[in-house]
């Protein structure tokens, strides 16, 4: 229960973050009224889906087909995240910041000319609306297959609740957690543990029994740990050639 809501909250805070960098980009230089009616027209859709989505999820699946397609989700999603991580921490690839997302959205919006006063600002409301959206979409996937595990809904609701609630804390900051926060490390841990789950929950739907039961799903992240750091040094080394 406690990994559930581990994974859950660091999912949705990496997500929140780049939600929040392109919100704060649009507000900073477009204005503040599309930036957030962009922003709240996504979240408003992105919660007409989770209300639709959880319940078809968890109350209209076969339990051993439910296990199968949420392990199938979650390795999807866990071994793209854990993908980029390594060519990250590799140095292959740029490593993830919200801060360059936030100024190269900021760069785009500011070479578009502004509507005159009083029209709506299109532009502005698109760019947030599509930024919170994706962004939203990826959060309700892993929350609602991480929620429909057989102990409950509860500790990856409550995960994704605190993290909601961290990051709204950290825009008080604006730029300063932008800059501060490890984001390539934090989306190499969500990875391992969402690759862990997948794993997990899939031999669950072929009636796999794990050695140490639900605690299985610690030594599959840590195995999943130490491949990666392995994979990191490998391409390490050939990116240096």
């Amino acid at each position: 229960m406690i990994l559930t809501a581990v994974g859950a909250a660091l999912a949705v805070s990496v997500e929140l973050l780049e939600a929040m960098a392109i919100v704060l980009a649009v507000g900073v230089s477009r204005r503040w009224p599309d930036a957030l009616l962009g922003a709240a027209a996504a979240v408003v859709l992105c919660a007409a889906t989770a209300v639709i989505l959880g319940p078809v999820v968890l109350g209209q699946v076969p339990i051993d087909a439910l296990r199968l397609t949420i392990g199938a989700l979650l390795l999807l999603f866990g071994l793209e995240w854990l993908r980029k991580a390594v060519l990250r921490l590799a140095g292959a690839k740029s490593r993830s910041s919200a801060l360059a997302e936030y100024l190269e959205t900021k760069e785009a919006l500011e070479e578009a000319a502004l509507p005159a006063p009083g029209e709506a600002d299109w532009a502005g409301r698109a760019v947030a609306f599509k930024g919170v959206l994706l962004e939203g979409v990826e959060i309700v996937l892993i929350v609602t297959t991480l929620a429909a595990r057989p102990s409950g809904a509860t500790p990856a609701l409550v995960g994704a609740v605190g993290a909601v609630v961290v990051v709204m804390a950290l825009a008080a900051w604006l730029r300063g957690p932008l800059t501060r926060l490890p984001e390539t490390e934090m989306k190499w841990g969500v990875g391992i543990l969402l690759s862990a789950f997948g794993l997990f929950f899939s031999g669950e739907g072929l009636h796999l029994a794990w050695p140490g039961g639900d605690l299985a799903v610690l030594w599959l992240a840590g195995v999943l740990a130490l491949a990666s750091a392995g994979l990191v040094r490998a391409v390490a080394k050939d990116a240096h050639r």
